[in-house]
């Protein structure tokens, strides 16, 4: 069994010169999956929509608007067992409408874009408002915080993919799944998939802007072994941009070594060892992080990080940092959700707590100043420290490594901490089988103080960056 079970046979998944995750240039061209590719509705448009909505909204009394106007299609081929299981496609549209009257909000939505529909729109918001009792935390940003210049991030990249290309894509992907171990039996299929959308918000108080963004992908999700023994797993890449994704065969093959790795899991004794959580099951801990900081928990008084504001949350060479602006990567965003610029922000140094994750609203709520982060958290960067996952696996010497969590035991209130899992088991710096049925269980305010390393095996599949991360203690229960 590979020391790191992520390794694919005959694969390049190490970054390589020129060939980042055994990159592969796929045709940007061909013919499309649909017959009018591309958006139906320029950003003009969608200005002079967002226009139209204010417009209305103040000539029938609104003291204060703002709208959204957004636009998106997307494609997806799926193969299964070699043979096409669904071709899909999709295309929508919308407009959100939120009007004040004083500190009364009123929200409507319709997906027409006529004007008839529109001004309807904002008369039903209208209607709301009226009815709704008043919240002095309501209203619209600070007029100095909103974005006044909207940079360039590099964020859409359209992907020409014919039907012939994607099914194509996806049959090299599951054939290589099935060539990575005998032990392969089964699949649920291999998926290619393509979505571009754009948008533009827009507020009674002057504030407009928008832009355009992709997320293309490759996935694949095979079984391994026969009745009882059978065991699944699944691998998948996605990148703004086509010619970044990993190469197709790769994922098919990882998909497949790992599924083929789980075969002969069992339960290990309930024990208290260290926990390795391998990068792509160690982001749902940071997801843990931001909710607990995120002003709705805070101001709802529902976190176990109330008031942490300066104090130490993880262990002392922890740093998480906020980079809005990285061109090309999810996340990336000139402005939140309120139209408030984003900038760089250091969330945690040293293990010490910098800063929440705040909208207007819950600023207010909390008598603090927004952050940006209207619509959550955007791009996050956990520091590595020098191991990858390998180099991981060697110094925890004895543990679990747990690449698959189950459920949803994470009590927000108290911080316990108590989810199904499946992984490997190691002794002596060495994977030495698979494991299933256990459950680990800790409490997440000592979990991050106990956090003894961070991988450098980040992938960049996501608006998080985290490698995997080693907890030096915590409950396995099994038998």
């Amino acid at each position: 069994m590979p020391d790191l079970v992520t390794e694919a046979p005959d694969v390049p998944v190490k970054p390589t010169t020129g060939a980042p995750y055994g990159l592969r240039l796929y045709p940007l061209s061909g013919t499309p999956l649909m017959s009018d590719p591309g958006f139906s509705f320029s950003q003009d448009r969608l200005r002079d929509i967002a226009t139209e909505v204010l417009d209305h909204a103040r000539l029938h009394g609104a003291s204060a608007c703002e709208t959204d106007v957004s636009e998106g299609f997307g494609q997806t081929a799926t193969v299964r067992k070699g043979e096409v299981d669904t071709i899909e496609y999709h295309r929508d549209k919308g407009v959100g409408v939120t009007v004040y009257l004083g500190q009364r909000r009123g929200h409507a939505s319709t997906s027409d874009f006529s004007s008839q529909a529109l001004r309807a729109t904002v008369d039903a918001a209208l209607s709301i408002a009226r009815f709704t009792a008043p919240d002095p935390c309501a209203g619209l940003a600070e007029a100095d915080r909103f974005a006044r210049e909207i940079p360039d991030l590099d964020l859409h990249h359209p992907w020409a993919l014919s039907v012939d290309e994607a099914i194509g894509l996806a049959r090299e992907c599951e054939e290589a799944a099935f060539a990575a171990s005998p032990e392969i039996t089964n699949s649920e299929g291999a998926s290619v998939s393509s979505h571009e959308s754009h948008f533009v918000s827009a507020n009674s108080a002057g504030f407009l802007g928008g832009y355009a963004s992709s997320r293309h992908g490759i996935s694949c999700s095979v079984i391994a072994g026969t009745a009882d023994t059978m065991q699944r797993e699944y691998w998948y890449d996605s990148r703004r941009k086509a010619s970044d994704l990993l190469a197709a065969d790769a994922i098919g093959a990882i998909a497949g070594r790992r599924a083929a790795a789980r075969l002969g899991a069992r339960k290990v004794g309930t024990c208290e060892v260290p926990v390795l959580f391998e990068a792509p099951v160690a982001l749902s801990l940071l997801g843990n992080f931001v909710h607990a900081v995120s002003g709705g928990s805070l101001y709802r008084r529902s976190s176990f990080l109330l008031d942490s504001l300066g104090q130490q949350v993880f262990s002392p060479f922890i740093n998480i940092l906020e980079r809005p602006h990285v061109p090309n990567t999810f996340g990336a965003s000139p402005f939140d959700g309120d139209g408030v610029a984003t900038h760089d922000r250091d969330i945690v140094t040293n293990g010490i707590l910098q800063g929440y994750f705040l909208s207007t609203y819950s600023a207010r709520k909390l008598g603090m100043s927004t952050t940006g982060n209207a619509g959550g958290a955007h791009r996050l960067i956990v520091q590595s420290g020098e191991h990858d996952l390998a180099g991981l696996v060697r110094s925890m010497r004895r543990g679990l490594l747990v690449t698959e969590l189950l459920g949803q035991g994470v009590n927000y209130v108290t911080g316990d901490y108590s989810r199904g899992a499946a992984g490997f088991w190691v002794e002596n710096g060495e994977i030495q089988h698979p494991v299933e049925e256990v459950t680990i269980a800790g409490n997440l305010r000592d979990m991050f103080r106990g956090i003894e390393a961070v991988g450098t095996d980040a992938l960049p599949r996501s608006a998080k960056q985290c490698g995997s991360i080693l907890i030096g203690r915590m409950t396995v229960a099994g038998n």
